[in-house]
């Protein structure tokens, strides 16, 4: 059984960085591409990046470009997502999530992903 655990999140100021963690279990993820999306209360789940399985290929939202850095060690099945100059705006529910066998890194939208999971909050105060 496929099973993703995020952790990492929380409560940083604005300008503050966190590092969100995602490990994997349940199957060998390297020939997966990984992404992060987040979500707040009443919108819909947008993408934040994605990495392709040789972990070479990045694709990010305009919104956190240059900010945020995703990368993936795949001996131990984990994928991160460092977050720097975090703004208020960032404030959400981060998920972890599987991409396509053999895919690129790219900008995908959630239901083209396939296993996902459960989130952790990260809070930007002003």
């Amino acid at each position: 059984q496929v099973q993703l655990v995020e952790s990492g999140g929380g409560l940083v100021q604005a300008g503050g960085s966190l590092r969100l963690s995602c490990a994997a279990s349940g199957r060998t993820f390297s020939n997966y591409a990984m992404g992060w999306f987040r979500q707040t209360p009443g919108k819909e789940r947008e993408f934040v990046a994605a990495i392709g399985r040789s972990g070479v290929s990045t694709y990010y939202a305009d919104s956190v470009k240059g900010r945020f850095t995703i990368s993936r060690d795949s001996a131990k099945n984990t994928n991160y997502l460092q977050m720097n100059s975090l703004k208020p705006e960032d404030t959400a529910v981060y998920y972890c999530a599987v991409g396509p066998k053999y895919g690129t890194a790219y900008y995908y939208t959630p239901s083209a992903m396939n296993d996902w999971g459960k989130g952790t909050l990260v809070t930007v105060s002003s």
